[in-house]
């Protein structure tokens, strides 16, 4: 489609309501003034009250013509297409946008008193109004927006906006530019800016048009003076030296004049005039689904997909509690010892489990969520498996057991590279969200980035922070890592020999979970969160917390950490400005380790193990706690992990030796296997619902091999 001549007159008709003849009825066209917002009647529109408000109207019709009849000679404003002559109008459904010819008929202006939309509303009714009629328009009832503006008395904009905005679409850049000053723009860096957008706009037609001279006028003349940033201006004069306009339109990232860019700046003009002039485009949907949204946030139970959820303007919306993940589907034993740390792969299929047994198993959920199978068990470490991390494709899986690290094939289940570079215990695994390589954390002081192929690429010497988690933003900006602040190298080394040892008698101890806890003479304050720049490895900011943190997991959206602390809470940080949003209470952490996670649709859940040995979830948004789900048998309920790729799954493991796959109740689930059994389950998992025993065949199948296929 050819793009419409810059500074082109428009061929449409002025006019917002009219019909042809002698009898023709003056045009509607009260509204808004720029200067003080307020809706005034035209000279000559109607007979008026005192207060020059019209009190009726003629719209004519014709009894001899259908209503649907459409009369080509007449034009209205629109807000997203364009008109039926061809030139762009504020269009509202990209239809020919033309009026009915009416029949004889008198719309009569309707008084109501006072301002608001109805008594006890704080509503203004202009506003409403004047969204109705756009809202009429955006939709395609054209009649019914012009018989709700004669019965009203308000139009939905100042004829000026309309002709702006022609001016805008028709490429009439000059009339364009003069009209600016007319639509309230108070600020002048404002004014300047808008102007500048439309001069740019300008150049790069004029660019596209293969009008080099004119360009570089407009660019001398019209950007330069109006551009204060030297970068942004030496950005768009190397667009001169363009040849084809293809390649004008791929540099410059912009779609051309027969696009949608002028559009783009209409929309983009908008940020600097006041709404009250000029209403964003389908402002009364946009209010909807701002109020659709709210309803989702304080939807305790919310967890499906949003194009998966009807919106209905006639009721609230809430979620039936029903299709919470509450009832424990699947049973998995195949560990010797304490569970310490699940986590599934990226796509949902794979969930690794590392134990106090000395080994990591990669379990396979297959086609089916009940037919889970163990891939494999991943032996040949030396001490107990306390982190673990996925690579993005799922083809490698990291372990941590004591200062090693091991890199697996998950194919193959042989271990492709062991690495020894900390010295001391190695606390945490995170796996870059890009995929090319990881990083280590531990209780040396030390964060290692490596490469995919664990090779070491360089190190983050922390010096007074011994790590005891971190995590990457899903945006690789940000690393959080949390740890114990030691400030003397005498301390730490106290603190070391504590965790070697399990205890000692200046008051420094290992918890069940293998842990160490602050050596005596360190205060409990002296535990902290570090939020380091990744690009630079430069602390952002450093936040002093009271007494143990254990886990660290970061948002999708990678604006929040959440962090379990060891006096019974959970806490919800806003990274951007490094505040405490929201504590989740209720579970039990004074001892062990616990890692809790973020689950559910846009991550609105926080679940978290206990000492209790339950399983705790609470919505986000409002703390409130929503389920505490029993199954587990003795000991603490280590580690939750949320499916990634189902909303309505989780996994948790426990000191039982057990990892439990909670989901959504069906018509078929076993009433053995709910989370709600009011018997604990012994160690041994048996005859406790669908469970996957196999602790004979890892205790004893493939000794001399590091892994074992089940």
């Amino acid at each position: 489609m050819r793009p419409p001549d810059s500074e082109e007159a428009s061929s449409s008709s002025s006019s917002i309501l009219s019909s042809p003849g002698p009898s023709s009825k003056p045009h509607l066209t009260n509204g808004r003034t720029a200067a003080n917002g307020k809706s005034q009647a035209r000279n000559g529109l109607s007979n008026n009250t005192p207060d020059g408000i019209r009190e009726d109207f003629d719209i004519i019709r014709s009894p001899h013509e259908s209503s649907h009849h459409l009369d080509s000679s007449l034009d209205l404003p629109y807000t997203n297409g364009r008109s039926h002559s061809g030139s762009s109008g504020a269009a509202t459904n990209g239809s020919n946008g033309v009026v009915a010819r009416h029949t004889r008929e008198v719309i009569k202006r309707v008084n109501l008193p006072g301002n608001t939309l109805y008594e006890g509303s704080n509503v203004d009714r202009e506003e409403f109004i004047r969204l109705m009629l756009q809202c009429l328009r955006d939709v395609g009832y054209i009649e019914s927006a012009a018989t709700l503006e004669a019965e009203s008395g308000y139009s939905m904009e100042e004829r000026d906006v309309t002709t702006f905005r022609e001016h805008i679409l028709n490429g009439r850049w000059l009339q364009a530019d003069d009209f600016l000053s007319q639509l309230g723009i108070a600020n002048q860096d404002d004014l300047w800016e808008a102007k500048f957008l439309i001069s740019r706009q300008k150049y790069l037609e004029l660019l596209e048009a293969r009008k080099a001279t004119e360009a570089l006028s407009v660019l001398r003349v019209e950007l330069a003076p109006r551009c204060p940033d030297p970068a942004r201006l030496h950005t768009l004069s190397s667009l001169i030296m363009c040849t084809e306009p293809e390649d004008v339109r791929q540099r410059a990232d912009w779609d051309g004049a027969s696009g949608q860019s002028r559009q783009q700046l209409l929309l983009d003009l908008h940020r600097f005039i006041p709404s009250t002039v000029m209403i964003p485009p389908r402002r009364f949907h946009t209010l909807l689904q701002q109020a659709h949204e709210d309803q989702l946030r304080r939807c305790l139970y919310h967890n499906t997909r949003h194009d998966s959820t009807p919106s209905s303007l006639f009721s609230d919306h809430e979620c039936n509690q029903e299709w919470f993940p509450k009832v424990t589907t699947t049973i998995l034993a195949g560990h010797t010892d304490e569970v310490w740390t699940v986590e599934w792969n990226h796509d949902g299929t794979y969930l690794a489990s590392g134990s106090k047994d000395k080994t990591a198993i990669i379990w396979n959920m297959g086609s089916d969520s009940r037919k889970w199978e163990a891939l494999w068990i991943l032996r040949d470490h030396d001490d107990a498996v306390q982190s673990i991390s996925w690579s993005l494709d799922a083809s490698m899986l990291l372990t941590g057991a004591e200062q090693r690290i091991k890199l697996w094939d998950v194919k193959t289940g042989s271990c492709i590279r062991a690495i020894e570079e900390h010295t001391d215990t190695v606390t945490a695994l995170s796996w870059l969200p890009d995929g090319s390589g990881f990083l280590s954390g531990a209780l040396d002081r030390k964060i290692i980035q490596w490469d995919a192929e664990g090779r070491k690429k360089l190190s983050w010497d922390l010096e007074d922070i011994r790590v005891m988690d971190l995590a990457v933003t899903p945006d690789l900006s940000r690393v959080v890592a949390i740890g114990v602040h030691v400030p003397t190298s005498s301390e730490s080394s106290t603190l070391r020999g504590a965790h070697n040892s399990g205890s000692s008698g200046d008051g420094t101890t290992s918890n069940s979970s293998g842990n160490v806890t602050s050596a005596k003479g360190l205060p409990p304050n002296e535990s902290r969160f570090d939020i380091y720049r990744l690009s630079t490895r430069q602390v952002e900011s450093s936040i002093k917390l009271d007494d143990e943190l254990t886990s660290v997991k970061v948002s999708q959206d990678s604006q929040y950490a959440l962090i379990n602390h060891s006096r019974d809470e959970i806490q919800l940080w806003d990274l951007q400005r490094g505040r405490l949003v929201r504590k989740f209470t209720g579970h039990r952490q004074k001892r062990h380790v616990i890692r809790s996670c973020f689950g559910g649709i846009d991550g609105s859940f926080v679940a978290s193990g206990s000492e209790d040995g339950n399983v705790y979830v609470w919505h986000r948004n409002t703390g409130t706690l929503l389920e505490v789900l029993p199954g587990h048998g003795q000991g603490s309920v280590n580690s939750v992990a949320w499916n990634p790729a189902n909303e309505r799954m989780f996994a948790s493991c426990s000191d039982d030796r057990t990892i439990r796959i909670w989901e959504a109740p069906t018509p078929d689930t076993s009433p053995g296997v709910s989370g709600h059994t009011d018997h604990p389950v012994p160690y041994s998992a048996k005859g406790k619902g669908k469970t996957r025993q196999m602790d004979g065949e890892a205790e004893n199948s493939g000794m001399a091999t590091p892994s074992t296929r089940l």
